[in-house]
């Protein structure tokens, strides 16, 4: 069989690719896990790291969930408090009649207050993709309840009315190797480090009644609230930083350079040899960055 680079984990049929030490190791730290209801909703949360070291909140992207920061996390909690959380509609955390960026912001703000990252001060934030817009939205909340973010390879660009993508709802799976067999990143990218895709993917699906399904909801982006993003991100007071992956399809080199001139006090960082999914291309890269930018 051929493979298709946009579906990575065919060829495997159900098994899991070979994987390095250090990614067991970091899977093999389990989280402290819980959930909280924000506005009616369950959102799911899990933690590495003791109650009352400085706080960490990791963000994810669209249509993702809290498990693709599960090889990360650990990495980074070995003197802080770090969650992640699944936003609603994505994950095991409850799906909405509608969304909106605002309220996602609401549900870090939740979570950072149910895991305790707010215990030796304002946490900071770490958004990646679509995960950057509650980010930026939940620093410039007046509150001042969070004590900057970085931001992970997102546009930056979001505008009310934005047209969303388009995502074709798919038939449940009989089994666990067909599931992973459709499989893929949105946006698409050539990937080397399957193991992680493998991880991702196997925590993307749900069991139902009738089979495996994937574990959001098809009409999130529909249902969704827009914020402009780039006004917001100008009215943000905190430290803000941004890590930029080298060949990006979402965040050009002009794109990223305007958004520098726009926010001139912002720290950024290129990641070498890393697409949009920085943390499945290159996940230590992206801990070393964020602990540089951090400390």
């Amino acid at each position: 069989m051929t493979a298709d680079p946009a579906r990575p984990l065919a060829r495997f049929a159900g098994a899991r690719p070979p994987a390095p030490a250090w990614y067991d190791a970091a899977l093999a730290d389990l989280p402290e896990t819980g959930r909280v209801t924000v506005d009616g909703a369950g959102i799911e949360w899990r933690a590495w790291g003791p109650r009352g070291a400085p706080g960490l909140l990791l963000v994810h992207g669209g249509w993702a969930h809290a498990g693709w920061w599960a090889h990360v996390a650990p990495l980074l909690a070995r003197d802080r408090r770090v969650a992640a959380l699944s936003l609603s509609g994505m994950g095991g955390s409850d799906w909405r009649a509608a969304y909106a960026i605002d309220g996602f912001a609401g549900e870090l703000r939740a979570v950072v207050c149910a895991a305790g990252l707010d215990l030796a001060g304002p946490p900071m934030l770490v958004g990646h993709s679509f995960g950057c817009a509650p980010v930026v939205a939940a620093l410039a909340d007046p509150a001042g309840w969070a004590g900057g973010g970085i931001l992970i390879d997102g546009s930056i660009t979001m505008k009310p009315g934005d047209r969303p993508p388009v995502l074709r709802r798919s038939r449940p799976f009989g089994d666990i190797a067909a599931a992973l067999a459709r499989f893929r990143l949105m946006p698409d990218q050539p990937c080397e480090n399957l193991f992680i895709v493998d991880g991702i993917a196997r925590g993307s699906l749900t069991r139902r009644d009738d089979g495996l399904a994937w574990s959001f909801d098809p009409l999130l982006y529909e249902r969704c609230r827009l914020i402009d993003s780039r006004a917001t991100a100008l009215a943000v007071r905190t430290p803000l930083a941004f890590v930029r992956a080298e060949h990006s399809t979402i965040v050009s080199r002009e794109a990223f350079e305007s958004l520098k001139a726009d926010l001139p006090a912002m720290r950024t960082v290129t990641i070498p040899q890393s697409g949009h999914h920085v943390m499945i291309d290159q996940p230590l890269a992206l801990v070393a960055a964020i602990d540089a930018l951090l400390a």
